[in-house]
């Protein structure tokens, strides 16, 4: 997340929106965003875990996701997905939200 908070001009400036989702309940995420210094919102999965499941990251019967980036165009089109540890890594993200940007 701090990764993401050092580089959101570069996902303002190519027209983007950064959300945070986990499975977090929603007091915790507010106390993690105010101790990072977070300018972008969290959005808890916690009473159901829908978000999670159906993006396909969910461990069923685990209760907990796969950490994972998802850009998402305006249509609603899923174009680029980090999975795993690089999913911490903006720059694939960036990349992918730059490139939408050229499409214009």
């Amino acid at each position: 997340m701090l990764a993401y908070q050092a580089g959101i001009a570069k996902f303002e400036g190519a027209d983007t929106k950064v959300f945070g989702i986990s499975g977090d309940n929603t007091p915790s995420q507010k106390e993690f965003a105010t101790k990072l210094n977070l300018s972008f919102p969290l959005l808890s999965d916690f009473a159901t875990r829908e978000v999670m499941a159906k993006y396909g990251v969910l461990f069923p019967g685990r209760g907990f996701a796969n950490r994972a980036t998802f850009v998402v165009d305006k249509e609603g089109r899923i174009v680029h997905i980090e999975e795993g540890n690089t999913a911490i890594d903006p720059t694939g993200a960036e990349t992918a939200c730059s490139r939408l940007g050229h499409k214009k």
